[in-house]
């Protein structure tokens, strides 16, 4: 086996083909072709099936994934070792992560990372259960995982980072009903949009809810999570989403309320022990300075007599100016100049 292998072998896995992956790398079909066939040669197995003029992911290909994934990374790692600091990082970074959380709060970190750092590419895989997660992690297919605390993967190392706040969001128009806080006994009776059932995040609200007395009554239930705000906004219901997330409907127009007694969970990271990819480790760095420049700006807000959702709306309406700022400095997306 030698990297190049790897490297096609996981272009094919992630691209869904032969063709896709080939164009991906910038590659002869027939070249890559033929250097999967040499590694399912060279190891003795079969790792795609052939049907038709597709492949699929053979049972030894499924479990090639996560050792290849390792291996290009240590490699990218000794590479990185003998550069000199400072330099320009590059590379890819594979995180799993609760489908909520990578929304809030990975993507702000993932997009703030990539403008310091154009060259780091992403791979973000979602999953609705954190034993995903740590199998993930575990594996290889994943360096770095974020989810609810605690986590249970004894032999990964694991971090807290930061409270993830829920709040109340209501349709526009309904400012009048809701006190500010909320109290959680007051849902009662309340009609709620909600993300598909046995996920962790809506086994979380649903939990918190019933601790209080509270049977909720979910009246629209979506498997895709971006439809819960569309459907709130038009009045279809309340819903109980992460604060970040909640300021995209307040700046629409839809209520936002702290809850009495305030619903949070503790979000964290987990890695393997040992040696990490400088763009990883460089990425955890900011993530961690993001989070903490977020909550002094809201503490300092919070100081000059604004609530806690006010202080986070005036931080996320300065964050959202300095990136239309960067974005109009330095943002690669843009038209090719030769178009």
């Amino acid at each position: 086996m030698d990297l190049r292998q790897m490297e096609y072998f996981l272009a094919v896995v992630d691209h869904g083909g032969v063709n896709r992956a080939a164009v991906a790398l910038r590659v002869a079909q027939p070249s890559l072709s033929q250097a999967v066939r040499k590694l399912e040669k060279d190891l003795g197995s079969e790792l795609f099936h052939r049907v038709g003029r597709g492949l699929v992911l053979a049972p030894a290909g499924e479990a090639l994934i996560g050792p290849a994934r390792m291996i290009l990374r240590e490699a990218e790692a000794a590479e990185n070792a003998v550069r000199s600091v400072g330099q320009g990082r590059s590379g890819r970074i594979d995180i799993a992560a609760l489908s909520d959380i990578s929304t809030d709060p990975l993507s702000v970190w993932a997009a703030g990372f990539r403008a310091k750092c154009p060259e780091v590419r992403f791979r973000i895989e979602e999953r609705d259960e954190a034993a995903d997660l740590v199998q993930l992690v575990r594996s290889g297919a994943c360096e770095v995982g974020f989810s609810a605390m605690p986590i249970a993967g004894e032999e990964l190392v694991s971090e807290e980072l930061v409270d993830q706040k829920f709040v109340l969001v209501c349709p526009p128009g309904t400012e009048s009903f809701w006190p500010d806080p909320t109290p959680v006994e007051s849902l009662s009776g309340v009609p709620f949009v909600m993300g598909e059932h046995g996920t962790a995040t809506r086994e979380y609200i649903e939990n918190s809810l019933r601790e209080h007395g509270v049977e909720p009554r979910i009246v629209v239930e979506v498997p895709q999570r971006g439809a819960v705000l569309p459907m709130v906004l038009s009045g279809a219901g309340a819903a109980i989403i992460p604060l970040r997330i909640a300021l995209d409907a307040r700046h629409r127009g839809g209520v936002v309320r702290e809850l009495s007694p305030g619903l949070s969970r503790r979000v964290g990271m987990m890695y393997r022990r040992g040696r990490m990819t400088v763009a990883t480790s460089d990425f955890l760095d900011y993530s961690k300075r993001s989070m903490r420049a977020w909550l002094r700006s809201i503490d300092r807000h919070t100081a000059r007599g604004h609530s806690w959702i006010e202080g986070a709306s005036l931080t996320a309406l300065t964050a959202d100016h300095r990136v239309r700022e960067r974005n109009y400095r330095d943002s690669e997306v843009r038209p090719s100049p030769d178009r």
